[in-house]
């Protein structure tokens, strides 16, 4: 009897270190995969192409604008096709990216130059927060929000 409860309590530690180190192999291929697809979304939003936006995004997508304005994917995508929202630099610095199962959470610190239709141009100083979610084997962007970075 204490053979067989030392053989199952050894199995079972191996089956959890087994676990363990996949999921941590998993944790480690999830960062590379999402720093692909930030870095995939960073060059869209310079040029801006509709097939490819709706290939990283989600079709529940809200993106949050610092001013407070709301997109949903369509309107998102509209608004860099048209020119709408224009970037002509952009660079993300400082960034993180954090593994919750298939869920990832992205800050980083943007700065570009913009030259939205209508507007005279502008810069951009912006901490974002984007959520990334696992689908059909790829990862999209389901949440998006940034505000305006105060320097103090």
């Amino acid at each position: 009897m204490r053979l067989s409860a030392f053989l199952f309590i050894t199995i079972m530690s191996l089956s959890a270190c087994q676990q363990h180190s996949h999921d941590h192999a998993d944790t480690s291929n999830y960062k590379n995969e999402v720093t692909e697809a930030v870095e995939s979304l960073r060059k869209q939003l310079l040029d801006p192409e509709k097939d490819a936006l709706q290939n990283l995004t989600s079709d529940k997508l809200t993106y949050g604008h610092s001013a407070g304005l709301i997109e949903n994917r369509a309107e998102f995508i509209e608004s860099l096709i048209s020119g709408k929202f224009n970037f002509e630099t952009l660079e993300l610095t400082e960034q993180t990216i954090d593994i919750s199962g298939e869920t990832a959470i992205v800050r980083h610190h943007l700065t570009g130059n913009t030259a939205d239709v209508g507007k005279e141009p502008g810069t951009a100083n912006l901490k974002v927060l984007q959520v990334w979610q696992k689908q059909d084997g790829g990862w999209k962007l389901l949440a998006r929000q940034a505000v305006k970075n105060v320097v103090q």
